[in-house]
């Protein structure tokens, strides 16, 4: 049991990392459009990023994929500046239906290059062999799950105080972070290390 809380643990400070706060970002992108009564949307999305993470960590320990970290630290921010535009052009647009499967197709790809980028430290932390690795990695999926709930929760909190007492509309407070988060990310890529060869 204190094995299972302490990749737990390392799961919830993984996203919840003030220092790696692209992870926090992409979830307030992917939740804001959102509100309460999309609960089920909002969760089926986390759960996505989680396979995809755990997928692209499982496949890295067990040796069937490699990819450069300049590589993955220059998608992980394009993905997230995907999502915001998208945020951007769907805004109060009532056929956002139509397009979640390109949400969550993102989201899973977000969530498969953010694992990548996670996957040196990963077997750097752990010894044994590859089949050793699958428990603590369920364990640390959990924790990833949950601090990323919490952060979805946060974000649909704000964004329900925004609306109601703020008066903005849903359209706009979507807009005013997706902007936000543009603004954010588009400095990442331009500063990523792959420009600098």
């Amino acid at each position: 049991m204190q094995e299972f809380w302490i990749y737990f643990q390392i799961g919830l400070k993984h996203v919840l990392d003030i220092h790696a706060y692209d992870h926090v970002l992409f979830l307030i992108a992917l939740a804001v459009p959102y509100s309460f009564k999309d609960w089920k949307r909002i969760v089926l999305l986390v759960t996505l990023f989680t396979i995809g993470h755990t997928m692209a960590l499982m496949l890295s320990v067990f040796g069937i994929i490699a990819i450069k970290v300049n590589v993955v630290e220059l998608l992980i921010p394009i993905t997230i500046l995907v999502t915001a535009l998208f945020n951007l052009f769907t805004a109060g647009k009532s056929s956002k239906k139509e397009s979640i499967n390109l949400i969550f197709f993102i989201t899973l790809f977000f969530g498969i290059i953010h694992g990548l980028g996670f996957s040196n430290y990963f077997k750097s932390i752990l010894g044994g062999d590859a089949a050793s690795k699958m428990l603590p990695l369920a364990e640390f999926a959990l924790g990833i799950e949950a601090a990323q709930i919490t952060v979805v929760f946060v974000v649909l909190i704000l964004s329900y105080i925004v609306q109601t007492i703020f008066r903005f509309s849903k359209r706009d407070w979507t807009l005013v972070m997706s902007s936000f988060i543009i603004g954010v990310v588009i400095p990442l890529i331009v500063d990523s290390e792959i420009w600098n060869r």
